[in-house]
């Protein structure tokens, strides 16, 4: 049996360090924050008004609500039978938003279906561009024929 291989070492001086210096104690404080706080405005009552709409002390509110405003071009339709209001745009609105969106699905259907034939057409000529550049350069990258080899 063969001995193990011996391999040459080298003897290092043992290093001495120095010892720690002696750090006084750290003192923590309690940290401090400074919370916001809110000192409420104090006026006199006889000076107070209610809000629009609401009435005062003693005054009885009056029933007259006053209509929502709407928009011109907003219409509202009572459903039969019902007493529900519901609001429809004008008829101008109805045909552009509903031209608007098929427009959009046409567009979206003919762009795919133009680029489902074109990834059928054009493949084949990529794959064979592929095959013919991975002949000439092989498949790990190195030229396999031309003026640039040499044996």
């Amino acid at each position: 049996m063969e001995d193990p291989p011996i391999f040459p070492s080298i003897n290092l001086p043992t290093q001495i360090l120095p010892a720690a210096p002696i750090l006084p104690r750290p003192i923590l404080s309690i940290p401090k924050a400074n919370i916001p706080r809110y000192i409420p405005l104090v006026t006199p009552p006889e000076n107070l008004s209610p809000p629009v709409g609401v009435a005062k002390e003693g005054e009885e509110e009056t029933t007259d609500k006053p209509k929502e405003q709407q928009a011109p071009e907003v219409k509202k339709i009572t459903i039969p039978w019902t007493d529900v209001e519901i609001p429809v745009p004008k008829e101008e609105i109805v045909v552009t938003a509903a031209t608007t969106a098929a427009v959009s699905v046409v567009a979206t259907l003919t762009a795919t279906s133009m680029f489902n034939y074109l990834v059928k057409v054009f493949k084949p000529v990529f794959m064979q561009a592929v095959k013919r550049i991975q002949k000439k350069f092989g498949k790990d990258g190195t030229p396999t024929e031309g003026p640039d080899k040499q044996d």
